[in-house]
């Protein structure tokens, strides 16, 4: 057979070359990164626990970072040690710095390298490798370009609802513990269903390579977990995310869409979504889930319409909405994110009520009345509940003693009365206002005005 020489390799001048050494396979090493390996350069290896390791050869000068895994309790520890080891190493000569996987997939310490080594003016060259996604997609028969999602399951653990989309299929690495997928699981299991088919990888891309497929609420029940698992995630039936949602309503408000949707505007779209965020509370009132859900599917469909109109109009988008929700909680949950501590409900509502105030002075609005913040169209008999809890709050208003103040209504409510006895008090007033042709729903409505007005003008009559 005809032997072919390898071509001569123009090793990069750098002071440090970070590398990856694939996913497992010695054969999938790069000619680049083998050749830099054994170039009699410092090596540091970030783990030994890599299957081609010890099909590496002679490597002259070799050292790894475990002994900093047994060091440290953290990660973040264990990586600024390995950081300041490379750099260390570079400052007496070149280095390899060999990572498992590919250097920018999955590898924190790249960035942090990269970070330190232009600072200190060292120049970095970076061999990728394959990486897990390529033995794992390989294995599945999965072609991650039709929209996989690919996540760290350590970013994900910590997390307490998963930031994927359900409609998308999701590739996992490093769920290398049993603990890690017992987190990954209690995450997930926040957007998907228990019985969600999940696939786990070990090994991929070697000659040990297995899959096997349970439902997500048995994702921890094994011990066979290591630094070569994988999990996926496939997609669920299509339909069930924000994201089709809003695909389907630019849909229907493009030119060929729907007519009816095509002319709704933010002011046609009121009357709906007061309609039916109606329909949620009876639906919740008759503890129905099926019907809930559907319900609160309506409520999100006319929000993404909403959206949708402000998009093409240029106001704003759901991105800006969600992004003003988030920063908002965020700020008024000082006791939750930051080092803020309340010691009781009464502290937690000044505390919120002081950041709303702090909100509106930055903003350079005038400070809201203590009557102030109540939508106009609530119901008459909620805007009377909010007016009367703001107004005993501010000491505008004693708490009705209905026994000694009101003895006469006492006994239509007596102590001890449920939703049901009021309901039916408040069905007899309402009738009783019909047979004089009066209204109860304005007659309140228009008592909670003059109530607010005259709190605001105590001249007022």
């Amino acid at each position: 057979m005809t032997q072919f020489p390898l071509p001569p390799l123009t090793l990069p001048n750098a002071d440090i070359a970070i590398v990856g050494l694939g996913p497992g396979a010695v054969g999938d090493i790069p000619l680049v990164v083998w050749q830099l390996l054994h170039s009699g350069r410092q090596v540091i290896l970030r783990t030994r626990r890599h299957p081609c390791v010890d099909a590496l050869g002679q490597v002259a000068n070799l050292q790894s970072c475990d002994d900093l895994y047994e060091q440290h309790d953290a990660f973040a520890q264990v990586y600024a040690g390995v950081v300041q080891r490379v750099m260390t190493a570079a400052g007496h000569g070149p280095v390899v710095y060999a990572v498992p996987g590919h250097p920018w997939v999955g590898e924190a310490t790249t960035g942090a390298i990269l970070e330190r080594a232009r600072a200190e003016g060292l120049a970095v060259h970076v061999s990728g490798g394959a990486s897990f996604i390529d033995a794992a997609a390989t294995s599945l028969g999965l072609d991650p370009m039709e929209g996989c999602q690919i996540i760290d399951g350590m970013l994900l653990a910590a997390r307490h609802h998963p930031h994927l989309d359900v409609s998308l299929p999701a590739l996992i690495g490093q769920v290398y513990a049993r603990q890690v997928a017992s987190d990954i699981k209690l995450t997930l299991l926040n957007a998907y269903p228990a019985e969600q088919p999940v696939t786990l990888i070990h090994g991929a891309g070697m000659g040990i390579q297995r899959t096997e497929t349970f439902a997500l609420h048995e994702l921890d029940r094994r011990d066979d977990f290591d630094h070569l698992t994988s999990l996926f995630i496939p997609a669920q039936r299509p339909g069930g995310s924000l994201n089709d949602l809003q695909e389907l309503i630019a849909h229907l408000r493009a030119p060929e869409g729907c007519p009816w949707d095509q002319v709704q505007t933010l002011q046609s779209l009121r009357e709906f979504l007061l309609a039916e965020c109606c329909e949620v509370l009876e639906a919740i009132d008759n503890e129905d889930d099926e019907h809930t859900a559907e319900e609160l599917g309506d409520v999100v469909g006319i929000v993404c319409m909403i959206i949708q109109v402000a998009v093409e109009e240029g106001r704003f988008s759901m991105a800006d909405a969600i992004r003003t929700s988030v920063e908002k909680l965020t700020r008024r949950h000082p006791h939750v994110f930051d080092v803020a501590n309340v010691p009781d409900m009464d502290g937690l509502y000044s505390q919120w009520d002081a950041i709303k105030a702090q909100e509106r002075a930055d903003k350079g609005q005038k400070p809201k009345g203590p009557l102030d913040g109540i939508p106009a169209a609530l119901p008459a008999l909620e805007k009377a509940r909010e007016l009367q809890s703001k107004a005993e709050k501010a000491g505008l208003l004693k708490r009705v003693d209905v026994a000694a103040e009101n003895p006469d209504l006492a006994h239509l409510l007596p102590v001890g009365s449920d939703e049901a006895d009021l309901g039916r008090l408040l069905w007899q007033i309402t009738a009783l206002a019909k047979t004089q042709d009066l209204q109860a729903e304005a007659a309140l409505r228009e008592f909670a005005v003059r109530f607010r007005e005259k709190q605001a003008n105590p001249e007022v009559g």
